[in-house]
């Protein structure tokens, strides 16, 4: 039979169960965009940048059940789209990317956009494929989606040259998607020595990253058959319910929250769950696992990089964990629990909160008092989305997650920009849920007319831009050592005038007052399929304990001489102004 390239790329991302692909239509892509336009499955969504398709390709992976895609023209619309397509690579995410090409079936030099796509995104990508032919299209397409998804997950790159798409070919036939098996064994032999670990230890205690996200129920089992503490890494924020009575927070070394910290302080065997121990994660490596360290991850290549571990499991985290579970039950009884460690932690908490609502913000928003109010309103269920920067790290001490899935964030590739078109997306995947982002002034100029996006598909996400007039994150480093805020001040900007020149509906939240009523209106709009703005006069002045912990890790690094040499200049410059 004869079809054209667009008609089976069509089939094929059908087979695979694409839902939304993002993008901008080019005279590179033209006829796959038509051929989607007859799709009954797959909604071609039109976006404003590349960069905010790849944000809203990720947030699609990490919201819902299927494989966020994108649908772009090569050259411009790749190195348009690369930041989110890194985001992806380092943080894991699975992404599919269907990239025109130029033609093939002339001999023409410099034709438009004409460079090679693979050597730019062999650094980002698990894989790219260049097609050649119409009988490659589908078996490539579906290899791709295979190796997106499978191990650990990641961006894969398709290029389809135009005139394939454009013109019928000769294929043998089109089969259906067959997704595959990992039949890989686990290593039984480690989970006997993990569980024994665990099981002699006196204070047990668990570290969860993403990878351990869809084993909430599993991890829930063995923190409470130990009696063991559960922090979480910042992108793993949502793997273990904040409001379970042996969740801590985030990290667990001097950067942490006070009740992670504590409970930590002693631990003698740790469990580390889908966490590749990155700077993120470990606060600037500030932390210092127990020399019993189990851990796992379905990527071996992050065992022994940063802290060597006495047990190293390969595998997807609910298989490992529904193992360590069985190998721990067939040791003894469950852990006795006195109620003394849940108790620490949650006067810990109390105490940190507390600590936080009795700060002076004067005629700003007090973050504490935000954050309280932001989750008496919202669902248990709803999804938190945040960006890089301060306001990352007060969601992260402040916001507790309750839902599995229920909080996204770019991490190791830490790309300013993601919120905005991210919330867009994770509404557009899950209807049903209030889904909210907290952005950074800095973070929201670079992707807000992505909010045009969500306004044309009537989606009431909402997006608190919490407004201090400062690149926060980095002003506040620059403070110390400096005294100075070099290019960290950020020109005026009026948030209502961008909502209405998107079609959102727009809220202001002056100072601490405000705060019940204007988040309550702007879930009322949301609820009406409207996207709100909400300008948020936040208050940056008391710094997170991830903040000032990094900064005192940073520091003890120094060699004395230069340590001498930067507090000497600080100390200097406060004097002198």
């Amino acid at each position: 039979m004869k079809k054209t390239g667009a008609w089976l790329v069509r089939y094929a991302l059908e087979q695979v169960g694409v839902r939304y692909t993002f993008g901008i239509p080019g005279v590179h892509n033209t006829e796959t965009y038509d051929e989607l336009n007859k799709s009954e499955q797959i909604q071609p969504v039109l976006v404003t940048h590349e960069g905010g398709a790849a944000f809203m390709a990720d947030a699609i992976s990490r919201t819902s059940d299927h494989t966020g895609t994108l649908l772009i023209v090569p050259a411009a619309g790749v190195t348009h789209a690369a930041s989110g397509i890194g985001e992806a690579f380092l943080d894991g995410i699975p992404m599919l990317i269907v990239s025109g090409g130029i033609r093939t079936d002339v001999d023409k030099k410099y034709q438009l956009h004409d460079i090679d796509q693979h050597a730019l995104l062999a650094p980002i990508t698990k894989k790219t494929y260049k097609i050649e032919t119409h009988e490659d299209i589908i078996p490539t397409i579906y290899e791709a989606y295979r190796i997106a998804n499978h191990g650990e997950p990641g961006p894969v790159f398709v290029e389809v040259p135009v005139n394939l798409q454009l013109f019928p070919g000769e294929v043998s036939g089109t089969p259906a998607f067959e997704p595959g098996q990992d039949t890989s064994a686990l290593d039984a032999d480690a989970i006997k020595r993990a569980a024994r670990q665990l099981y002699d230890a006196k204070k047990p205690g668990l570290f969860l990253g993403w990878g351990a996200v869809d084993a909430s129920e599993l991890s829930i089992s063995i923190a409470e058959f130990l009696n063991a503490p559960v922090s979480t890494t910042l992108q793993g924020l949502s793997s273990f319910p904040a409001n379970h009575p042996l969740h801590t927070g985030m990290s667990f070394g001097q950067a942490a929250v006070p009740a992670a910290e504590n409970a930590f302080k002693h631990c003698d065997c740790m469990l580390a769950v889908g966490t590749r121990f990155s700077e993120i994660g470990t606060a600037s490596y500030g932390v210092e696992p127990p020399a019993n360290l189990i851990h796992t991850d379905i990527n071996a290549s992050v065992f022994n990089a940063n802290y060597p571990a006495s047990v190293t499991i390969e595998g997807d985290s609910r298989l490992v964990l529904a193992a360590l579970y069985q190998a721990l039950l067939e040791l003894g009884e469950a852990k006795s629990d006195d109620g003394a460690l849940q108790s620490m932690i949650k006067k810990d908490k109390t105490a940190y909160q507390q600590e936080w609502l009795a700060h002076d913000s004067g005629d700003r928003v007090n973050p504490g008092r935000f954050f309280a109010e932001l989750r008496q309103q919202l669902d248990d269920d709803a999804i938190v989305v945040v960006d890089d920067g301060n306001h990352t790290f007060l969601t992260a001490e402040l916001m507790p997650i309750h839902r599995a899935r229920g909080f996204i964030s770019p991490t190791d590739f830490n790309c300013m920009g993601y919120c905005t078109p991210a919330v867009t997306a994770a509404k557009l995947a899950n209807p049903e849920q209030q889904v909210v982002g907290i952005i950074g002034d800095g973070a929201f100029l670079m992707t807000c007319m992505e909010t045009l996006t969500a306004a044309t598909l009537a989606l009431g996400g909402i997006f608190f831009v919490f407004n201090d007039g400062e690149l926060s994150q980095i002003s506040q480093a620059q403070e110390i050592p400096y005294n100075r805020k070099t290019c960290s001040v950020l020109h005026k900007v009026n948030i209502s005038g961008v909502a209405d020149a998107t079609g959102c509906g727009f809220v202001s939240i002056e100072n601490n007052s405000d705060c019940k009523e204007g988040i309550q209106r702007a879930i009322a709009m949301a609820d009406q399929n409207k996207p709100v703005i909400v300008d948020v006069n936040i208050d940056y002045s008391k710094r997170t304990r991830f903040t000032k912990g990094i900064v005192k890790t940073n520091l003890d690094r120094f060699s004395l001489a230069n340590k001498a040499r930067f507090v000497g200049r600080a100390l200097l410059r406060k004097v002198t102004g």
